[in-house]
């Protein structure tokens, strides 16, 4: 009896650990995102990103040398995502903070590029690194793809907060540019887009992980 009510006391512990809690800024073994000024005004679908803790506490690549520990750089948790159903499994048994220690200790002796070694080259280098899902073939775009497609929005105001200002700027765009604004915005995205796209399929060294 003492045993199965010291398991039922484990499996409860973990639940409560794994508990996603926004007005906390609390997403356990999730990944979480949140629109970039400027970038996600012109395309809406990129932004800023990051990974957290067991304990929920988000960690970002967010400058050079610089991983961002429980202040989620350019504001708060927009979508996220969590991994594994929160079941937490990586690869050479190590726990899944220990992943990611390593992953921060990396990264804090990386230089930041936007182009080249980004937020998302952070979480992908975690994810593989842990074996997430059963893969070790994460790349920044089937990761941008991930939270893209299946993250959930925390709330109302945050789909609000990430679509408004595209919708803005589009407006005043073609009120004021026409067809050459929207030519220009679809350019830019495809520019943008096809550069990682390239650079994680065909320049495989391009974009580090």
């Amino acid at each position: 009896m003492e045993a199965e009510a010291a398991i039922d006391t484990d499996a409860m512990m973990e639940k409560i650990s794994l508990q996603i809690d926004p007005k906390r800024a609390r997403f356990p073994c999730c990944i979480v995102w949140t629109p970039l000024p400027v970038i996600s005004w012109l395309v809406p679908f990129i932004g800023h990103i990051g990974i957290c803790r067991e304990d929920g506490v988000i960690l970002d690549f967010a400058g050079p040398n610089f991983v961002c520990v429980d202040n989620f750089a350019f504001g708060a948790v927009a979508r996220y995502i969590q991994m594994n159903n929160g079941k937490i499994e990586t690869e050479k048994e190590m726990s899944w903070d220990d992943a990611l220690r390593m992953g921060t200790q990396e990264f804090q002796h990386r230089s930041y590029n936007l182009f080249t070694c980004n937020c998302h080259s952070f979480v992908v280098n975690n994810l593989n690194r842990m074996f997430c899902s059963g893969c070790n073939k994460w790349n920044v775009v089937n990761l941008a793809t991930l939270i893209f497609l299946k993250g959930r929005w925390v709330n109302k105001a945050a789909i609000v907060r990430s679509f408004l200002p595209f919708v803005i700027v589009l407006c005043i765009g073609l009120l004021l540019g026409g067809w050459m604004f929207l030519i220009g915005l679809v350019s830019f995205a495809f520019i943008l887009v096809g550069w990682f796209l390239l650079g994680t399929y065909c320049f495989k060294n391009l974009i580090q992980l």
